[in-house]
């Protein structure tokens, strides 16, 4: 009913496959999980929370395998916009660490959206750690 395929397929390199560098899955999430707290690190700094920025640094650490740089300069952006973009940047961070279940990065998203929620809100229900 079909007639086979007789040239090469146009999607080759014609190379050996081992030849290019691969990542797996999981490699991949942890490149994407660090630099999605990376930027929420940059942000924390520039909001002056030296506790929350600690706790990110050491999850950036230990995915990276290296201490990661501190964000040294200001944006200039208003509190409100920094903890807008910090609560997206946790959003993010949250799936990424749900994906490849990485328990500890998930609670430290969690407790960082939770954050920047009651400084946006001023809601004292909402706890801060």
């Amino acid at each position: 009913m079909y007639e086979p395929i007789r040239t090469k397929s146009v999607h080759t390199t014609g190379g050996d496959a081992g030849a290019y560098p691969h990542r797996s899955r999981e490699e991949e999430l942890d490149i994407q999980l660090a630099g999605h707290l990376a930027a929420l690190l940059a942000v924390t700094d520039e909001l002056g929370d030296a506790e929350g920025g600690e706790r990110i640094a050491h999850q950036v650490a230990r995915l990276r395998g290296a201490p990661p740089a501190r964000h040294a300069g200001l944006s200039g952006a208003s509190p409100e916009a920094l903890h807008r973009k910090a609560h997206a940047l946790a959003g993010r961070a949250l799936v990424v660490a749900a994906s490849r279940a990485d328990t500890s990065a998930a609670i430290l998203a969690a407790e960082r959206m939770d954050a920047h929620t009651a400084a946006l809100t001023g809601d004292p229900l909402v706890t801060a750690p």
